[in-house]
């Protein structure tokens, strides 16, 4: 059985988490994976030897062949299923794509953020760095306001990523309340959890 390197509070091992769960169980296909948590800082040998960069999540196939990025894996849980994950229709794949590209990248800002506090003594934090990455979340936010989709239907990848995305968003930064004015985004996480009712389960902690 496939093993896949992650860590709960990891937005894009959340998105490739709930995807799999959700294929597995609604549409009853035989492609569960093995969760092993891994602590990245440590550099371990099980990740960097499957990982050069060391980072998560990494699928490790049965044969050994290593996936990663979150977006690789994705497209490797869509073959797994026969192509069950994304959208057929050339117009629909297109908005699915570029759906899960700003919530990953939603991500990639908010993360920045952390890192910089985490990484950085208090006296170097760079503030307009921080601003900056703020500035960006907050123009993504209202974009996904606008072009968050109707959930109608099977989820799929761009779903996934978006909910696992205001997930890490309410697990980080709680104080940016995100919710506030965005109705189309409360309502798309309060269907999503009803079309996934593992989502308390799955989402960043």
């Amino acid at each position: 059985m496939p093993t896949l390197l992650y860590s709960p509070a990891s937005p894009y091992s959340a998105k490739v988490r709930m995807a799999a769960r959700y294929l597995e169980i609604t549409l009853k296909l035989d492609i569960a994976l093995t969760p092993k948590i891994i602590a990245t800082g440590e550099a371990p040998p099980e990740l960097t030897g499957a990982n050069p960069l060391g980072k998560i999540p990494t699928l490790v196939l049965d044969d050994g062949t290593a996936i990663f990025d979150s977006r690789a894996i994705m497209g490797e849980l869509d073959r797994m299923s026969g192509n069950k994950l994304y959208p057929r229709p050339k117009d629909k794949r297109r908005k699915a794509d570029i759906l899960e590209a700003a919530s990953d990248g939603l991500c990639d800002v908010l993360l920045a953020q952390v890192y910089e506090r985490r990484m950085r003594p208090e006296e170097k934090v760079h503030t307009p760095w921080l601003d900056y990455q703020a500035r960006k979340a907050e123009r993504t936010f209202d974009w996904l306001e606008m072009e968050v989709p109707a959930l109608r239907g099977r989820l799929h990848g761009g779903h996934f990523a978006l909910a696992a995305a205001l997930g890490y968003a309410d697990l980080r930064f709680p104080e940016l309340n995100w919710r506030r004015g965005r109705p189309r985004l409360r309502r798309f996480i309060a269907r999503f959890a009803e079309a996934f009712p593992d989502y308390e389960v799955f989402k960043p902690s």
